[in-house]
């Protein structure tokens, strides 16, 4: 028990969801797969949840009472391929819900029947019974569906226990076949029978109780080993009571003599559609291919697949005639290796036709061939060359569904097409056509496949599709998505797997009626140019098949591999008018702003003078203070307004004069340098002086020269102390008055930080006492250093005074 155990540990255990498993549609589904792991015993530990389980492929020879008690939901048991030899089927009774019992494949010699009333699928093919092994219990299973049997007799007597029950398959798998009663398979009561022979068996009684047992017949392995009745006792065969409309006949191996003989046959029964798959013939023809009896048939169709031939001993074309000439709806021959197809001259009944997977060449259609009636042809995988054959072929038929995919076929210009108003479908994948095709479609098409070819454009001048509903234009070399305008009725394209870049807005725009795109895999260049097409998916209704996974940029190198629906193309960047009307109206703005800010804030003058304070301070900073002290030359800067000068002449300088020569004050006309701009002598003579002094007045704050002098003196770089300006009020002045860029000069005076003129003459002498106060500090210590090179200077003057005026009105 314990290594049953261990091995049991390896079963894979598989929970499925509702409707997973067939037959059992009531709650989750628990699958332990213990297959081919070489057990001996069922294990001992099975999950009592488990409703499958699969022990095919092991080496079991014996099953035990007690095996399956612990999974009483148990549904499907499969224990097909193991070695039982004897089975007790009340070895299930606890298994109330079983339904599917698949025991097939073992080497079963007996079976002991119990009731398993709910049991739908009971499968005892490819065992070892020497009979049928039913009884009368097997009868009480009303609920069966399907049964597979096997033995090495068949009585009557076995099926009349189960003649009652309406079974839909009953599968007999043999071993070995030694005897067969006649008339024992119409006894079965059932909808499909499929017969397994053994090798060397004689199936012909088989076939003929086949036909009178069920509506489809399968029957597999027939061997040209197999005694067959001769053609006049063929004929003499007694088919009272047919049943069968669908006959299969699965691996074949015959002389043609034989099927001739099977094909004669079936021609004369209750069949409608024979099918011979995996069929292998040859040998020489003995019977007359033109004594076959086309009279007295219900046959509808016939289909041969996958045909060998061994050594032929007779002309091909007997064999195509004889196939032809049934005169029936519906004719397949594929996978036969046939080279070519004769018709014969009269007009025929075929609907169908499919040659596929052959070695057809144009041959076929340059001969007059009469099908008033096709409506479906299929050539692919064979090796025709020219369109425009098959397109003359077909003008002569009611053709729907044309399916030419997997062969060489092309097309050139000059080639004319002439097809039939009632093409629809067609197929034409896997050729070598390329973009002359449009010019050889039919204009009634509506399903149009064209992928796996070498199309690299669709023609503007192409003709006009109308009726177009599906076009399938993979795997080509297309640089970009064809347009609408010739196919208006369009509504699924399937362009994957080309050359597209960017999609033209003439796709986005002309093609309204797509409502399925699958343009997946190409190689997207994501810039502005795809904006419309990523917007189909978010802002349409088109469905894009595919996305998003499919659909990723190749270009440029930066975005390769970022899906599409990753990329974000701003709108300003991709469209040409907003990104003009938006820069148009920030120029209007910033226009507006700087003209508010010259009206308002006289910008144009802040500008002058942060330039030229700039100039200065990088004078400055190269320019060691101990130099800047040596540059001083005048105590005294006077700046003022021109309507003021006479209180400047008559009282400011006079009273500020001294004989001794002890103030020194910048003189304008004295020192002015022509070589200089009025600005840059300004800043001179500031730099130059001690001190400056400004007589305020209404006229002052007016007049821009004094409002120049002032902010600069007031950003003098050239004094470490903040007291080299001295402020004189001559007249009150209104705040309302003063400018907005006096902002400082509206600091000081509101801090009275000024010396007022005083109207009362007694006071005067006040007034200038503290002038001279402030004008004479720190003055002394450079009086000396500079009072040779001053005097002299001063001598050279017309005027001869002590005192200079500087005039500083604005010309």
């Amino acid at each position: 028990m314990r290594l049953i155990r261990n091995i049991y540990i390896f079963c894979s255990i598989v929970m499925t969801v509702e409707g997973d498993a067939p037959e059992l549609p009531e709650e989750r589904e628990l699958m332990t797969n213990c297959s081919n792991m070489s057990l001996r015993k069922v294990p001992a530990d099975l999950t009592p949840a488990t409703t499958t389980l699969d022990l095919s492929y092991n080496l079991l020879f014996q099953l035990q009472s007690s095996d399956f008690h612990s999974v009483s939901k148990l549904r499907v048991l499969i224990l097909c391929h193991n070695r039982i030899q004897q089975l007790d089927l009340k070895t299930f009774e606890f298994n109330k819900g079983l339904r599917y019992l698949d025991l097939s494949n073992n080497r079963l010699k007996s079976v002991t029947w119990y009731l398993l009333a709910g049991l739908r699928y009971l499968d005892l093919s490819f065992n070892d019974f020497d009979t049928m092994p039913i009884c009368e219990e097997a009868g009480n299973m009303s609920h069966l569906e399907i049964l597979g049997l096997s033995g090495a007799k068949i009585q009557k007597s076995d099926f009349q226990k189960i003649a009652h029950l309406h079974l839909n398959t009953v599968f007999l798998g043999f071993r070995t076949l030694s005897h067969y009663e006649e008339g024992s398979l119409p006894i079965l009561n059932t909808t499909k029978l499929h017969i397994v022979l053994p090798m060397d068996t004689n199936f012909w009684v088989l076939l003929r109780d086949g036909i009178k047992t069920s509506k489809i017949l399968e029957m597999t392995n027939i061997d040209g080993k197999s005694q067959f009745v001769s053609y006049e006792m063929q004929r003499n065969l007694s088919l009272e009571n047919a049943k069968t409309s669908i006959l299969l006949l699965n691996k074949v191996d015959l002389l043609w003599d034989d099927l001739f003989l099977i094909l004669q046959f079936v021609w004369h029964t209750s069949v409608e559609h024979f099918q011979i798959r995996n069929v292998t013939f040859g040998g020489k023809a003995y019977l007359d291919h033109n004594s076959f009896d086309y009279s007295n048939t219900v046959m509808r169709t016939v289909k041969l697949e996958h045909v060998h031939f061994r050594v032929f001993y007779i002309q091909q074309d007997k064999i195509y005639l004889l196939l032809t000439k049934m005169d029936i709806e519906n004719l397949t021959i594929s996978n036969a290796q046939m080279p070519h197809m004769l018709f014969p001259n009269y007009p025929t009944k075929f609907q169908y036709l499919n040659f596929a997977n052959n070695i057809l060449t144009d041959e076929l259609f340059k001969r007059t061939i009469q099908l008033p009636h096709l409506k479906t042809l299929i050539l692919n995988g064979n090796k025709l060359e020219t369109l425009s054959l098959v397109s003359c072929f077909a003008n002569n038929t009611p053709l729907e569904h044309l399916d030419l995919s997997q062969n060489l076929l092309q097309h050139k210009n000059d080639e004319n097409c002439s097809w039939p108003e009632t093409v629809v479908n067609m197929n034409l994948s896997y050729n070598k056509l390329s973009d002359s095709v449009f010019r050889c479609l039919p204009k009634s098409i509506q399903i149009l496949d064209l992928n796996n070819n070498k199309i690299q454009t669709v023609p503007k001048e192409t003709i006009h599709l109308m009726a177009l509903r599906e076009l399938n234009i993979a795997f080509n070399f297309l640089t970009d998505l064809p347009g609408c305008s010739h196919f208006s009725r369009l509504s699924i394209l399937n362009i994957e797997m080309n050359f597209i870049l960017s999609p033209s807005l003439d796709f986005v725009q002309s093609c309204q009626e797509v409502k399925t795109l699958n343009a997946g895999r190409n190689p997207f260049r994501c810039t502005c140019e795809l904006k419309n097409f990523i917007q189909l998916e978010t802002y349409s209704e088109v469905m894009m098949v595919g996305w998003s996974d499919s659909y990723t940029c190749e270009y440029p190198l930066n975005l390769r591999g970022t899906r599409l629906k990753d990329v974000h193309l701003h709108e300003l960047s991709c469209n040409t008018v907003l990104l003009i009307v938006t820069i148009v109206v920030i120029m209007l703005v910033l226009g507006l702003a700087v003209a508010f800010c010259c009206l308002h804030f006289d910008l144009p003058w802040y500008l002058r003078m942060l330039g030229q304070c700039t100039q200065t301070w990088h004078r400055v900073r190269k320019t060691t203070q101990e130099q800047l002290k040596r540059n001083v030359r005048f105590h005294a800067f006077i700046s003022y307004s021109e309507h003021d000068s006479l209180w400047v002449k008559n009282e400011l300088i006079p009273n500020l004069e001294k004989e001794d020569g002890s103030i020194l004050i910048c003189l304008y006309e004295s020192y002015f340098d022509p070589g200089k701009s009025i600005s840059e002598n300004i800043v001179s003579f500031i730099e130059k002086s001690y001190k400056s002094i400004f007589v305020l007045s209404p006229n002052f704050v007016q007049n821009e020269w004094c409002h120049y002098e002032f902010y600069f003196a007031h950003h003098n770089l050239f004094h470490e102390n903040s007291d080299h300006i001295i402020l004189i009020l001559l007249e009150p002045i209104p705040f309302y008055c003063i400018p907005t860029r006096y902002h400082k000069l509206k600091a000081l005076l509101e801090k009275k930080a000024y010396l007022e003129w005083p109207k009362d003459r007694r006071k005067c002498g006040l007034f200038w006492a503290n002038l001279r106060a402030a004008i004479n500090v720190n003055v002394s210590a450079t009086r000396e250093m500079y009072e040779l090179q001053t005097f002299t200077e001063l001598n050279e003057e017309s005027r001869g005074s002590t005192i200079s005026l500087m005039r500083t009105d604005c010309l």
